[in-house]
């Protein structure tokens, strides 16, 4: 089955470079989110010389960072499940012989190789020539920030298939679908760092998984996080990857005993 597993990668990756000229306006949307927020954050810090931790040059990094970085985690995992319960395909998904939810999580891998590559490096490099990115210096810190960059696309992803197989218990699930979005990108810090949340929500957003998204591999790559520190943080995201399998699966099986399709 492995083989199988693998050409649903594949496939995908090949079904997104048939379309991959859609992506070629998402790098200039990318690009100005970055400059958007770049300028934005030049005129909070004025002549001041850090602030959350910090340092002008690092919130440059880590904007243009985040942000590419979510060219490669994002999917809509949720709303393909959603809308496979909607119109009842799931139904021929489940007696298939493989496991659904596993062979949606390599179709949104073949759709982030395939951002990865055409996507966020292309784009990565056009921020760099637009604005003052400082890329690591230390290969720890690269090697860090790729392998947790992997766990955020499958920390990512959990949560979008855990949201869309809540359809299956809500029927309509799209209101939660975009707070879900919504959540995950200001928690995850993508748009604020956590650092700079006040102090009681600091302390919340660190018990919850969307952290890990966002926050924890730009802290690594602008280098506020190093050497012994990395490990620390990627194990957090190993631990939300594995707390987050146990609801995934449940709703899995639990939605196999509820499984109904409306119309005729």
């Amino acid at each position: 089955m492995l083989g199988a597993y693998l050409d649903f990668i594949r496939i995908r990756f090949l079904t997104m470079l048939a379309y991959r000229v859609n992506y070629y306006s998402g790098i200039l949307i990318y690009s100005l989110n970055i400059g958007v927020n770049y300028f934005t954050w030049m005129a909070i810090y004025g002549t001041g010389q850090s602030l959350g931790g910090f340092t002008a040059s690092q919130m440059t990094s880590y904007v243009a960072v985040s942000w590419m970085a979510r060219a490669f985690y994002f999917n809509n995992l949720d709303r393909e499940i959603s809308t496979d319960i909607r119109d009842g395909s799931i139904a021929i998904q489940f007696i298939r012989p493989y496991n659904y939810v596993l062979v949606k999580m390599m179709q949104g891998l073949g759709e982030g190789m395939f951002r990865f590559m055409l996507f966020m490096i292309p784009g990565m490099g056009i921020a760099m020539l637009l604005f003052p990115v400082e890329l690591p210096t230390e290969l720890s810190s690269w090697a860090g920030f790729l392998v947790m960059l992997f766990f955020s696309f499958l920390i990512n992803s959990q949560i979008n298939v855990i949201t869309g197989l809540s359809a299956f218990f809500v029927e309509n699930n799209e209101g939660m679908m975009r707070m879900k979005r919504v959540v995950v990108d200001l928690f995850s810090g993508l748009i604020v760092p956590i650092s700079l949340f006040p102090g009681w929500l600091s302390s919340v957003l660190e018990v919850l998984p969307f952290q890990a998204i966002t926050y924890l591999p730009g802290s690594v790559f602008t280098g506020r996080v190093q050497g012994v520190g990395i490990w620390n943080v990627l194990g957090i995201q190993v631990f939300w990857f594995l707390v987050l399998l146990i609801p995934m699966v449940w709703l899995n099986h639990a939605a196999r005993r509820r499984l109904f399709v409306q119309g005729g």
